[in-house]
Parts: C-alpha cells; structure tokens; sequence
C-alpha cells in the first residue's frame, strides 16, 4: 500500500501538474480491499480499508483533521475499481502530501505562498481588447479592494508583463493573513500553484469569493482565448485534471476554519 502514493509524496509535493507528472509514471494497483472505513482515533480521524489503517509513504497513518474530509477520502477509496487510479484521489494525495511533507514545514510552506503576493496573476493587466481588460476588472478588482479593506495590503497593478515591485507593507499583510494550519495552508497551497494568485487563493480560503468565482476569475484570460479560437482537446484535458485537484483543496476549506490569521 505504501509504495501506492509514493511517487507523490516525496519530498512533500504539493504542485498538483507534478503530481500528476510523477503518478503518471507509477503502475496501478489492483483493488485489495472490499471497503474503506472511518475510525475515531487521537490523533483523528483514520482511514482504514477492511479494518485495517491505511499507511503514508512515509509509514504514518492516513488521517484527517476532521470527519467531514475523512469522509470524503474515504469515499475516493470506496470509489476504486478493479484498479486504484491515483488520479482520481486528490484528497488522498494531499492528505498524503500533508502528513509527509506539510506537518512540520509550514513556515516554508508559507513562504513559497506568500512569494506570489510580489508577482500575483492579479497585478498584471491586458493593455487590449477592451473587452478582456473589462473582463479582468470584473473579476480581479473586487478580490484587491478585498485585500486593501480588509488586509490592509494595498497593491500595485501593472500593464503587460513588465515585473512591478510590490510595497513591502502590502507583502507583509498578505503575509500575516495566511493560516498555520497544515491541512490550510497546504489546501491553499494548491489553489495558489493552480490559479497563479495566492490572492484568490486567500480569499476563497476566508469566505470572500466563492470556489466557482476563484476559478473563473483564474481563467479569464484562457476562457477569452478560447471564446476567441476554440477549445484545445489536450489543454482541456490538463484542466479538468487541475479542476479536480482545486475542489479537493477547494473542500478543505470549507471544512475547516481559515479566517483566523497568523498569531
């Protein structure tokens, strides 16, 4: 069971496209179990298949903070069929990246978030059509009157794709909003890899954007190229890869409390 995930897990990976790339390469196992199960232990909540715990990568159990996401990795297991797909286990893939890789490295975790605060998809704006720049205010500007009224991090916007220097004290608020939870900041962790913007990411983690509208507002400029020359099979395809991965963080948010900040 062990060796399953194991591709995934090291070194802690959270970027869902590497998971992917590094799954892809591992053979799938067939199904050795009947059923997988929720157990109250200590330490949380533990998935077991047919009575017994299911081990990390890294030998410790696969557990979750809260019944509601044990519920829902379990049901990835249960889900299985003759073989188990690890693609189809985003919530066991971040559990696993989580346990292996977040717990006891959340400061780092924190910084490779807070980096995208200094070059966040947000900040840079078409110069043309009119359209798509009307389009990214719609989306955008609401999320950074957000972050100046609430945060207090006021950004700087650019045009184009020249790097704008961010004001430290903006970079600093953002900073101190971010959670110390592992499971959350490893949740928001991958909202930010796949949108670009740690600022969507932190607000959907607090309740002031939706899942729905942090994806939309991550792909305007990609949903205007494809209203203008269609959809390419193969992008599409990655998509609904990283739209799987997205829920799943998507649902750890909402399972638990992230709007209390850094103490």
């Amino acid at each position: 069971m062990r060796e399953l995930f194991e591709d995934v897990a090291a070194n802690g990976a959270l970027d869902p496209q590497e998971a992917v790339r590094q799954t892809s390469r591992a053979p799938q196992r067939k199904r050795f179990y009947k059923s997988a199960a929720v157990e109250d232990t200590e330490g949380g909540f533990t998935i077991v298949l047919d009575g017994k715990s299911v081990r990390t990568p890294t030998g410790q159990p696969l557990a979750a903070p809260t019944r509601a996401i044990a519920q829902a990795i379990v049901e990835e297991w249960n889900a299985q069929g003759e073989f188990i797909d690890p693609m189809s286990m985003p919530l066991t893939r971040l559990a696993n990246s989580v346990i292996a890789g977040v717990i006891g490295n959340v400061d780092a975790v924190r910084a490779d978030v807070a980096k995208y605060f200094e070059s966040d998809l947000l900040f840079y704006r078409a110069a043309h059509p009119e359209a798509l720049i009307a389009r990214e205010g719609e989306h955008w500007d609401p999320v950074l009157f957000w972050a100046a009224d609430e945060l207090g991090a006021r950004f700087v916007l650019a045009e184009g794709i020249v790097h704008v220097r961010q004001p430290e004290t903006a970079v600093a608020a953002a900073t101190a909003a971010l959670p110390d939870d592992p499971w959350l900041i490893a949740a928001l962790h991958i909202v930010t890899a796949i949108t670009g913007s740690a600022l969507l990411a932190l607000a959907l983690s607090r309740g002031a954007r939706t899942a729905d509208e942090v994806w939309a507002a991550a792909h305007v400029d990609e949903d205007w190229n494809i209203a203008q020359w269609g959809a390419d099979a193969e992008v599409m395809a990655r998509r609904n890869v990283r739209l799987r991965d997205f829920r799943a963080a998507a649902f750890v948010l909402a399972t638990q409390d992230a709007t209390v900040p850094r103490s």
